[in-house]
Parts: structure tokens; sequence; C-alpha cells
């Protein structure tokens, strides 16, 4: 294969699968520009599996993927920890084949400008809004995998968030489960401190039904791991809400 071959990936992609369908397309291209697939040519290696048809390219990996990069891009570096990060995930998601397949992937994508807008705008018609919000749950944990979130960072998300149509309100809450301050809790449930007791329970009754694991069911176990960790998280911000008042 010439190293064309990622340019022939990306074009393939745009007239099969849109703008994921181009990133993917030359990520895989660049695997098999590299040595790591030359020598898999037996068919049972990591590079081996990657020729996917189009039609997965709009599936909640893929989207996971492409997005994972755009935050890991925005500082202008990609720390080990964010790779360990996704990679811990793909494991326990997909196991250790599939997830140094996606890995290879995530390096060729990691090249590659990202048009953001676009690829959401791809997302947000494809996903249904809990997936939507279970991929940004996500991509703030990759933006805190190194202890430290950019102000870059949280920006793309925010862009993210904006192009997948989530609202500014789910974009805070979710912010609010890693980024602690004084209203924290009551940004979680998407209330205010001035909410009374019955508006706080049905806040949170509202919160609870939105950010259930079922929601995600299909996504395989660590999807629903995590999903069940922001689940808790709205179940502790009203818990703590209601011992600071007494109720």
């Amino acid at each position: 294969m010439t190293k064309y071959g990622k340019w022939v990936g990306g074009t393939l992609g745009w007239a099969f699968g849109g703008p994921m369908g181009a990133l993917l397309g030359f990520a895989i291209g660049a695997m098999l520009d590299t040595a790591e697939f030359e020598v898999q040519t037996n068919g049972t290696g990591p590079a081996a599996g990657a020729r996917r048809s189009p039609s997965t390219y709009g599936d909640f990996s893929a989207s996971l993927l492409v997005l994972s990069a755009a935050v890991m891009k925005a500082d202008g570096k990609s720390l080990k920890s964010e790779l360990d990060y996704v990679k811990k995930f793909f494991i326990l998601q997909f196991g250790e084949a599939h997830a140094q397949q996606e890995m290879l992937l995530l390096k060729g994508l990691l090249q590659k400008e990202i048009p953001l807008l676009q690829v959401c705008a791809q997302i947000r018609q494809a996903m249904p809004v809990a997936q939507r919000l279970q991929l940004l749950h996500y991509l703030f944990g990759i933006a805190q995998a190194d202890g430290y979130v950019d102000k870059k960072e949280v920006d793309v998300i925010y862009t993210i968030a904006s192009g997948l149509g989530i609202p500014l309100a789910d974009f805070n809450s979710l912010k609010a489960m890693y980024f602690r301050d004084v209203d924290s809790d009551y940004k979680i449930l998407e209330t205010e401190p001035s909410a009374s007791d019955d508006e706080l329970k049905k806040a949170y009754r509202r919160m609870a039904l939105k950010y259930h694991p079922d929601k995600v069911s299909m996504l395989g176990e660590e999807v629903q791991k995590s999903a069940k960790e922001k689940f808790q998280k709205v179940q502790q911000a009203y818990e703590n809400i209601k011992k600071q008042r007494g109720v």
C-alpha cells in the first residue's frame, strides 16, 4: 500500500459516511501506511479488523474516538494519561484486541484536523440524547485524566455540547460533576439554591430519569457503569442538599 492510503481512505469516507467517515477513513488509511499494518498481512492482528463497513462510522464507538481526539488536541498536546484513559475504557468495553485497533485509529485521528461542528451535526442526527449526554460525560473524564483541566479543553467540550444539541443546563450539570463549587449540587440537579424543597424534589426526579443507566443499556457494560456513576452523582447531590437544609 502506498503512502497515499490515508487520503484514499479519507475520500471514500466522505463518499460513504460524511465527516465521520472521512476522518475514520483517513485514520484507517494511515494504519494501512504503517509498518504495524504491514506485519499483519496474515489478517489476524488488530489492524486487520480495521476494514470496517462505512455503515458503522456513526456508532457510539466511532463517535467517541473522534470526539476524544478533538478534546485531546484542544490544549496542543496529547498526554499519556489521556491515552491511557481512552485505552482503559475500550479494553473494559470491547476487550484488549479491539482496544488495540481503536488506539491505532485514535493515533491517526490525532494527526487530522477535525471539522467539529460538522461531526457533531452528524452524531446529533444519528444518536439519541441519552447517548449524547454519555459522550459528554466521558469527554469530561478525558479532560480530567491528567489531574488538570485546561480551559481550552472545557471550551472544546462546550462547543461539542452545543453541536450535539445539549442544552446549557445539561452541560453545566455534567461539568459540575467534575468541577466542584458552592453551588455544584444545585447545578447537577439543574436548579437554583432558591428552589423550594418541593421544587428540589421535582428537579431530582427529572434528573434521575434523564440520567438513568437504562437509557444506555444497549451500549455495553462499561458505558452502563459510567452511566451508573453519573446517576449516583445526581443522587448524592440531592442528598447533600437535603442534609444542608435539614430535610
